[in-house]
């Protein structure tokens, strides 16, 4: 008889917001259930603006999962784009197929 031992790698995980620049935003229901078109690095995604509801066209706003949680300046925005790059940790934006992708900023 045999017996098998699984050692399971310990980690950490950690949930990241993402900040990317809202290009346009889509308001036709209501004020309250607006999305934007938000460009993280040139990929484009639509994001949920509920949380942020004062978010207008050109500000830098953190989403995380699809959601717009604040505002940030751009200078902020930036940087912590940067340290994602850096770090690459920005995987689950590449573009699936049929996906939008913008030019880079």
């Amino acid at each position: 008889m045999f017996e098998f031992y699984y050692f399971i790698k310990k980690a950490t995980v950690m949930c990241l917001a993402i900040p990317g620049k809202i290009l346009s935003i889509n308001d036709e229901f209501d004020d309250i259930f607006r999305t934007a078109k938000v460009s993280f690095n040139g990929i484009i995604k639509e994001v949920n603006l509920a949380m942020v509801p004062e978010a207008k066209t050109g500000d830098y706003v953190m989403v995380h999962v699809g959601s717009a949680i604040s505002i940030v300046d751009e200078e902020e925005a930036k940087k912590t784009m940067e340290v994602l790059l850096k770090m690459d940790e920005l995987t689950e934006l590449e573009n699936k197929e049929g996906e939008e992708e913008g030019e880079s900023e």
